[in-house]
């Protein structure tokens, strides 16, 4: 029997444009899978894992992640620094070190439930602590996180509730113990960090988890846990952070300018955030930090634009 011949070269190229299309289709449809929240990511590499000739295995791992609703390009390349994993590397293409690592990540985010953490962060005097108080009696299927503190409480502050209020010795011992999500020296006077413990066991849970700290323990909680939502919470005007803080009668006037001075500072770093919101009224702005937690990724300001003069 003679050999069969050849086809011809445009017919190869015909064909192979096909499949590359259907290929496309094919994995655009595992993206959408994944946004519209129909499979989790987490199945998708597996079934990369499973199968090198699937549309899953083909997939990029930056797509992978991107279609994950809540993350978008900027933390999606976060996390896969923090992975030590390539930007063009395949799902199907990873080692046996890179696919524990991803898979790892995964399970962590996705838990027995579907599981949230928040960051609120903003300048001095913004009212952090008011909204997070607004959010601890109104949403009490959000839980908030307490912080330990070397300073001494203030008037009407409980130990526990507001703050773990610990020695110099105790804080030590915790960073020693990597006890603590983040820590930082604030104002150039106390410490104050996050218990990791009950962080761990709440996101284990699938519950929606809120912190309220400082930008120093922001950034700190951003290269520990880059799937955080850091959200920024903004005064209405400089004039009014400025009404805000003097109208506290807490500090003297030295201590009141160095407190300005510090959120200059604070408010120039507000880019860094996932997301804003101006803190207008209470009430509207605790919302809007909530729903937050389930809003598509993407830096979004909630409430009318601030002016800083």
């Amino acid at each position: 029997m003679s050999p069969r011949p050849d086809p011809p070269a445009d017919v190869d190229r015909a064909a192979a444009g096909r499949a590359a299309i259907a290929a496309r289709r094919a994995r655009a449809a595992v993206k959408n899978s994944i946004a519209s929240r129909e499979r989790t990511a987490l199945d998708a590499a597996q079934a990369a894992w499973s199968d090198p000739e699937s549309p899953e295995a083909g997939l990029r791992v930056t797509e992978l992640l991107a279609s994950v609703p809540s993350l978008g390009p900027t933390r999606t390349a976060r996390i896969l620094e923090q992975l030590e994993i390539s930007d063009r590397k395949r799902v199907g293409g990873l080692g046996v070190r890179q696919r524990a690592k991803l898979r790892d990540w995964l399970v962590a985010r996705q838990g027995p439930g579907r599981s949230r953490l928040l960051v609120l962060a903003g300048p001095t005097a913004v009212g952090k602590g008011t909204v997070s108080a607004y959010i601890r009696e109104h949403y009490p299927d959000v839980m908030l996180s307490v912080s330990a503190t070397t300073r001494k409480p203030r008037p009407g502050e409980i130990d526990g509730v507001h703050y773990y209020f610990v020695s110099d010795e105790e804080f030590d011992r915790k960073i020693a113990a990597g006890e603590l999500l983040e820590w930082a020296v604030v104002h150039n006077s106390y410490r104050y960090g996050t218990p990791r413990p009950p962080i761990d066991a709440a996101l284990a849970q699938g519950r929606r988890v809120m912190l309220e700290i400082d930008l120093q323990g922001a950034r700190q909680v951003r290269e520990v846990m880059p799937e955080a939502l850091l959200v920024f919470l903004l005064p209405p005007t400089w004039e009014e952070l400025v009404r805000r803080l003097i109208g506290r009668g807490t500090e003297e006037a030295e201590e009141q300018q160095r407190r300005l001075d510090t959120a200059k500072v604070e408010l120039a770093a507000q880019d860094e955030f996932d997301a804003k919101v101006v803190n207008l009224e209470v009430g509207q702005a605790a919302r809007e930090v909530v729903e937050l937690m389930d809003a598509p990724a993407g830096a979004t300001t909630y409430g009318k634009e601030p002016h800083h003069g």
